[in-house]
């Protein structure tokens, strides 16, 4: 059983040492190499990383490598294991620890994140920008019909597996993203990033995206258990907290990643 899960990442910084992770320079297209392999080595779209985020990594993991299981994590938030060191690397997701839970059959998500007085679609529309997440629907509607009930369930649901984190099984892995990326593309020729106005919210097929995992493993009733996550520079909380009741109660969107 091979696992490889690269970490995105678009400047140096210190990358846990089990050879499971690869560290990938994510939107390297046109700049200088960080001492990471890049996104825009064979088949990519590195060149989209303004636009896709982390997702312009997933593509070239799903294009370029050849493992049993592939992930996804970020240089500043990685699966957590059972670690007990001091230092935050020291206490990432080991590859043995993968291994022990991708041998039960599933795919390994994030711990889900909840929402308490929020839906999912009411917290994207007061955090972000709706047109993308609106357009998303109709495109689901019309091109893969079987994914919108549960996309309509947005609407309802409080919980979510967030971050475009994962570690799928390579035929998962797939299914997955023969799914998401037809969409995104169409997504991205329906919506002028130019209407926003600055780039954090040109990010939108990447926002877009983390609502989907969940649309994809429900309607398709995959396997999954659910691993904590670990933040090397701490997960504030705080910030978060207040950034969102800005938002919901005054309107004011999110200007940056938390």
């Amino acid at each position: 059983m091979s696992v490889k899960v690269i970490i995105a990442a678009h400047k140096p910084y210190p990358m846990p040492a089990d050879p499971m992770y690869l560290p990938l320079q994510v939107g390297a297209a046109g700049k200088e190499s960080i001492g990471f392999q890049r996104d825009d080595d064979g088949d990519n779209i590195s060149e989209k990383n303004s636009r896709f985020s982390e997702l312009t990594g997933l593509y070239w993991a799903w294009k370029n490598l050849d493992d049993d299981y592939i992930g996804l994590a970020h240089y500043r938030r990685h699966f957590r294991g059972k670690g007990k060191g001091k230092e935050p690397l020291s206490r990432v997701l080991t590859e043995r620890e993968a291994q022990a839970i991708l041998s039960r059959g599933v795919s390994i998500l994030p711990k889900k994140r909840n929402y308490v007085i929020s839906t999912l679609y009411d917290h994207y529309c007061h955090t972000l920008h709706p047109a993308p997440l609106d357009a998303c629907g109709e495109i689901l509607k019309e091109k893969a019909p079987s994914y919108v009930p549960e996309f309509e369930a947005l609407k309802r649901r409080r919980s979510a597996h967030m971050f475009n984190m994962m570690i799928l099984p390579r035929d998962v892995l797939d299914r997955y993203c023969s799914f998401l990326f037809p969409v995104l593309f169409e997504l991205e020729g329906r919506v002028d990033p130019k209407e926003f106005e600055d780039p954090f919210h040109a990010r939108f097929p990447g926002r877009v995206s983390e609502l989907l995992l969940d649309v994809f493993f429900r309607t398709e009733k995959l396997p999954f258990e659910e691993a904590p996550l670990l933040y090397p520079e701490g997960e504030g909380v705080w910030k978060k907290g207040v950034a969102f009741l800005k938002a919901k109660f005054g309107g004011q969107k999110y200007g940056k990643s938390f």
